[in-house]
């Protein structure tokens, strides 16, 4: 097993239509005003960006995202992550019920140097740790797809 190896996947159960969801998701720049552990969004260019995220621990981590995939009638959408984590994170959005069925799914390995050297002993911490900001982010987008449309911004 190598321990900087994470796959990740978590389901979020929304109570809004697939495109209204998907209007949220794909504003990445957007994600600090509603998921408070997603602390910087900096766009660079039209399909990268930067991001930095902290949670639980009190370390930040750094990505640059790519864009792989934008595909709204599929609800798909899909990075290249590189910095800290490398690797890709997909959204896939499915219609459930009047709702929307949110599957988060994300395959990284760890390149930051202090996390790679905290692996095995940190491994549960940051489970727990991406669990929680998973946690937060459903709640932030659930109150933010609330909101009228034109206070979404």
């Amino acid at each position: 097993m190598d321990w900087c190896r994470y796959r990740f996947r978590s389901v979020w159960r929304l109570a809004a239509p697939p495109g209204a969801v998907y209007a949220v998701l794909e504003r990445a720049e957007d994600y600090p005003r509603w998921w408070p552990q997603v602390r910087q969004v900096a766009p660079v260019d039209d399909t990268t960006g930067t991001a930095r995220f902290r949670s639980l621990l009190p370390y930040d981590i750094v990505v640059t995202a790519r864009s792989l995939r934008r595909d709204p009638a599929a609800g798909v959408l899909e990075v290249e992550l590189d910095g800290d984590l490398e690797g890709w994170a997909r959204w896939t959005l499915t219609p459930e019920g009047t709702g929307t069925r949110a599957l988060y799914e994300q395959e990284v390995e760890v390149r930051a140097r202090l996390l790679r050297v905290l692996a095995v002993p940190g491994r549960p911490v940051f489970r727990a740790n991406h669990a929680l900001m998973m946690r937060g982010g459903r709640r932030g987008i659930a109150a933010r797809l609330k909101k009228p449309l034109e206070d979404r911004r």
